[in-house]
Order: structure tokens, then C-alpha cells, then sequence
């Protein structure tokens, strides 16, 4: 029964793994440096339970707004942040816009990996039913949320990697999107429990419409820095798109060899 709620908790980390190396379509990036963020992300889980406990020490709530906003989106978000940054920011391999979102996307399905298979094999001490309940519901929703959180992240870690100017700014964008959406995401489910169940109907409901929307925004990230790639057709795009809180195109001033710096 445990290696079928493993398999079960690992199916969707494994799937968007490989969706998202699909996606990297003009160059690939090296498996050993797309394992070790995977790792990387693993080893957030730590570190983030650290930080939580430390803030702990001198904030404390039991609202669903502090789990959700602080102990899940400040905190996780922060520490996946940091290692995507360590790992590959001056890595000669992260020479595409691409780059940014495939490794992010790696740490954030690294800390999904193990943080599911802790629910899953957790619940599934109670009981097979309900470990099999609570994996089919985090395949559908949590992991694919650790994934698009990343999507936004590596978007804008990209964009701070290749611009020449705002690079603060979109690293800041990267990181606050993140959590944000990841706060957003936790405090929809969690709040709708303690509501009557017309109100939490309500609720629910405006949640399915903000995955859906979090979905079309992963995905048109992704197309975006799949059409900009330097390697598409052999010659630099460059495309009159332009980024949607600035009056400057945002693929205008690359440096492609700014990885090897």
C-alpha cells in the first residue's frame, strides 16, 4: 500500500518534470545541472521549516491568512528564490530566457516532491483511503501550484537575467508574483472551510477561476520565452512585445552572453 501512495504522490512531479523539459525546445539543459536544482528544491524544505519557526518565535497566528500568506508564500517562495539564485544566476548555462523558467520550475517541483509525499504517506497513516484522496487532490492542485508559482518566478528571474536595466525590479517581480499567487492560492482553500457552505461554495468556485487563469498566464509565459529563444531557427529573435508595466520592448538590449559573465 506505501509504494502505491509513493508512486501516486510522485506521479505528478515526475509528469510536469518531463512537460517542462519538453518545453525547452531549442537547447536543452544539461541533466546534471537540472538535477541538482531538483535537489536544490528538495532541500528548501528545511531550510524553509527553519525560517517558519523562526519567524514563529516572534509572530504567531493561527488565521488562515498567516498560514497562507507568511508560513506558505513569504517563506517556501523566499527559499526556492534563493537557491534558483545561487544555482544558476552566474551559471554559463543559463545563456536564454527559457533557462530561468525550466530551472525554476525544477527547485519549485524539487520542495513539491517532498512536501507531497509527506501529505500523501502522512495521510496515509490514517488510512489507504484517505491517502489515496489526498494524493489525487494535490496531483490536481497543489503540485501543478508549486509549478506555476515557479513559471512566474523564472519568467521574471529570466527578464532580470537578460535586461539591461531594471534588473532589481524584475527579480523583485519574480519573487513578490510568486508569492503573492502562492498566497492567494493557499488562502482561497483554507478559507473557504470555515466559512457556511454557500459562502465557501462561492469561494471555491472564484478559486477553480483564479487556477484557470494562473494556468493561461503559466502557459503564455512559457510561449513567450519559447518564441524569444536565441537558438530558434539558429538566430536571435526580436520580437516589438512588449512587457506590460514597461513602455519598453522587453526583448530590446539582450546580452546572450551575459551567462558567461
Amino acid at each position: 500500500m506505501a509504494i502505491l501512495l509513493l508512486a501516486l504522490s510522485l506521479f505528478p512531479v515526475v509528469f510536469l518534470l518531463i512537460y517542462i523539459y519538453r518545453q525547452d525546445k531549442y537547447e536543452k539543459e544539461p541533466i546534471g545541472l537540472l538535477t541538482l536544482a531538483f535537489f536544490g528544491g528538495m532541500m528548501c524544505i528545511p531550510i524553509d521549516l527553519f525560517l517558519v519557526s523562526a519567524i514563529r518565535m516572534f509572530v504567531y497566528s493561527e488565521t488562515a491568512f498567516f498560514s497562507a500568506f507568511i508560513e506558505a508564500g513569504f517563506c517556501e517562495e523566499l527559499c526556492k528564490f534563493v537557491m534558483l539564485f545561487l544555482i544558476i544566476w552566474w551559471n554559463k548555462n543559463f545563456n536564454e530566457y527559457m533557462d530561468g523558467i525550466v530551472y525554476a520550475t525544477f527547485v519549485g517541483l524539487g520542495f513539491a516532491c517532498v512536501e507531497n509525499v509527506l501529505y500523501v504517506l502522512g495521510a496515509g497513516s490514517e488510512s489507504f483511503g484517505t491517502g489515496i484522496s489526498t494524493g489525487i487532490v494535490r496531483a490536481l492542485l497543489s503540485v501543478p501550484g508549486h509549478f506555476l508559482f515557479a513559471v512566474i518566478m523564472g519568467y521574471f528571474f529570466s527578464m532580470a537575467k537578460f535586461s539591461e536595466k531594471g534588473k532589481l525590479g524584475y527579480l523583485m517581480a519574480g519573487l513578490f508574483g510568486a508569492m503573492l499567487a502562492h498566497g492567494l492560492f493557499d488562502w482561497l482553500l483554507m478559507i473557504e472551510d470555515s466559512l457556511h457552505p454557500i459562502f465557501g461554495l462561492v469561494l471555491f468556485a472564484l478559486f477553480i477561476w483564479g487556477d484557470i487563469k494562473l494556468w493561461k498566464i503559466g502557459v503564455k509565459y512559457i510561449r513567450r520565452h519559447q518564441e524569444n529563444s536565441q537558438f530558434k531557427d539558429d538566430t536571435p529573435q526580436n520580437p516589438n512585445t512588449s512587457f506590460p508595466y514597461s513602455n519598453e520592448p522587453e526583448y530590446k538590449h539582450i546580452d546572450w552572453n551575459a551567462g558567461n559573465k
